[in-house]
């Protein structure tokens, strides 16, 4: 079930202002769109001018003259020249206002990604992934309609009323005050419903993330899907999800549909009673006097229709405007280290470590201590939810410990640079994460990229993996689909390890990382991780026995506190927590026996 909206969204203005912001390094290109409405805004007065001087040059045709010349040819140049005038204008306008436009939602949906990049874990933890794609795809998308066609109407359109106003008053400024009665009547009808148009644009968008995130879902799992019925559970959750946007939809075009033409009937009201005056107050005006005036009248009401119906775009942008910079607002991944060291050892030392995850009361880890000298093994065993997966996100400060340390070389790991301390860490997880790219891409991938061919070579041969990649159709340059999705698990998991070597950090990380593999695979892989752990300080979490039972010193994890320590012969002869879960093979949902 959905939070309701909240209330204190930021205003209409101030959000408008700060999308603004992203407009000035085109204020170039803004101002020559500027200019461009001026010219066609000014030729609408001009159309309604040249009717008065048709008027005028009928009712004296001797002698009259326009343009140097006569009214016969006058006319139909001073066409032409208005045309040809309003044509450069539209161009103008419109042409580079969407330039801008373009380059606004372009800055937008890369500062979003570049944001994504850089936020903490906790955000993603707790933004599901769907809504995080639908902000950078379908919102975006919405302040274009912000940022071009609603900004296009109101300059445009905005301009074209001040000069037609502007003319009413030169011609007859008693008539016209007349039309600034309704003016009152009109703002209280824009003003109520940009209110409703915002609200419902923000549920519109919420719905479109829903549907986004079902169907990313649904793509990603589809093997599950497949194999275990769910065809019917998606579809019925993807039919909701798009039904209940359509709602959302229809319901503002339900608002749009009632609201245009009521103001419209408002405008025409302030116009018969205008009509009226001009006809029972002529006095010695001429024909072509009024005529010139009822035309610059009758042009008013298209221009305001179209500043009403522009109000729902606009308020869809600023509800989408609101979403990302909701987003940008929030704060980056914390980085106030100063070390920066060129090579460590990978000594490791935990000390009176206590975490909780944030926005949460009940405790992680509570009081975890144990140290690691330079080439050592600690394994972490424990029932799942024990904790060991929290210590070792720990370490590469994926987040933040409140109380105790983490040391690595004797400095705090929170005193290290975020991106020098990570370079120091190689992690393989149980999830392996591949790009579609090549398979040597997927190995020499980020801060590996530029690493020579043959280290690529030793990495794929260190990790066992040589022996499939060779017989993939282009070897090292085969594409391997999403996510590996062209490789067996194990293959995956090979390709993962091969990048960990490659990375060549004193400090290796192994969450899981053999238990996606058959027992061929995993004799293979151990083989290559008895040579890589050789002078490296290795924190492996296992559940299969032949991992852990060489391992320097194994920690035995439940309900965030070590309850037992040793090496594996050690612990076998204590009969405790460790005896039990190697009796049932290291399974992680063994109870623990607390008699």
């Amino acid at each position: 079930m959905k939070a309701a909206p909240k209330d204190d969204s930021p205003s209409s203005l101030k959000v408008y202002l700060r999308l603004l912001t992203y407009v000035l390094p085109y204020w170039g290109v803004f101002a020559v769109s500027i200019i461009g409405f001026v010219l066609f805004a000014s030729s609408q007065p001009m159309l309604a001018h040249m009717l008065k001087l048709f008027l005028d040059g009928l009712q004296h045709p001797e002698g009259a003259m326009l343009l140097g010349v006569s009214v016969i040819l006058g006319v139909p140049i001073l066409i032409v020249l208005i045309a040809l005038y309003q044509g450069i204008g539209s161009f103008l306008g419109n042409y580079y206002l969407a330039k801008v436009a373009r380059g606004v939602v372009h800055d937008l949906r890369c500062a979003l990604f570049d944001n994504l990049l850089l936020l903490p874990n906790r955000y993603f933890d707790n933004n599901n992934s769907g809504h995080l794609i639908s902000r950078i795809t379908y919102n975006v998308t919405m302040v274009t309609g912000a940022a071009t066609d609603a900004i296009k109407v109101v300059i445009r359109e905005g301009l074209s009323v001040i000069f037609l106003f502007g003319y009413l008053l030169y011609m007859n400024w008693k008539l016209t005050m007349v039309l600034l009665v309704i003016m009152p009547f009109i703002g209280v009808m824009v003003s109520s419903a940009s209110k409703k148009f915002r609200k419902q644009s923000k549920k519109i968008q919420d719905a479109m993330g829903d549907v986004t995130h079902v169907a990313s879902e649904t793509i990603q799992g589809y093997r599950v899907v497949r194999s275990f019925g769910g065809e019917a559970y998606e579809q019925k959750r993807f039919h909701a999800a798009s039904a209940d946007n359509m709602d959302r939809s229809l319901r503002m075009t339900r608002t749009q549909a009632i609201y245009t033409p009521m103001l419209q009937l408002v405008i025409y009201i302030g116009m018969a009673f205008l009509m009226y005056l001009v006809l029972y107050m002529r006095g010695d005006a001429s024909a072509g006097d009024l005529v010139a005036y009822i035309t610059a009248a009758g042009l008013l009401p298209k221009p305001i229709r179209q500043l009403s119906e522009v109000s729902a775009t606009i308020q869809k942008g600023l509800a989408a405007a609101d979403s990302i910079f909701a987003q940008l607002d929030e704060p980056v991944e914390v980085d106030k280290g100063t070390v920066e060291k060129e090579r460590l050892t990978g000594e490791l030392e935990v000390r009176n470590l206590n975490f909780q995850y944030p926005g949460t009361d009940k405790a992680v880890l509570a009081d975890i201590n144990f140290s690691a000298k330079p080439g050592q093994m600690i394994a972490l065993v424990g029932r799942s939810g024990s904790g060991k997966s929290t210590l070792a996100n720990l370490i590469p400060r994926f987040y933040h410990h409140e109380s105790g340390q983490i040391l690595l070389d004797g400095v705090d790991v929170e005193d290290y640079k975020l991106r020098n301390l990570r370079r120091h860490i190689a992690l393989v997880t149980q999830q392996t994460t591949l790009f579609n790219d090549t398979v040597a891409n997927n190995i020499a991938y980020g801060d590996l990229a530029d690493a020579p061919r043959e280290d690529i070579e030793k990495a794929v041969e260190a990790a066992y993996a040589k022996e499939f990649v060779d017989k993939l159709p282009k070897g090292l340059d085969t594409e391997v689909g999403e996510n590996g999705v062209l490789l067996s698990g194990g293959q995956r998991q090979r390709l993962a390890i091969a990048r960990a070597l490659l990375k060549d950090s004193p400090v290796l990380v192994l969450d899981e990382a053999t238990s996606a593999l058959d027992t061929e695979s995993e004799r293979h892989i151990q083989a290559a991780l008895d040579r890589v752990m050789k002078g490296r300080t290795t924190l492996v979490i296992a559940h299969r026995l032949s991992t852990i039972e060489k391992a320097d010193l194994i920690l035995v994890m439940d309900q965030g506190q070590i309850v037992e320590r040793g090496t594996h012969a050690e612990l076998l002869a204590l009969n405790g927590y460790y005896a039990r879960l190697h009796a049932m093979g290291l399974d992680e949902n063994a109870p623990f026996d607390h008699a």
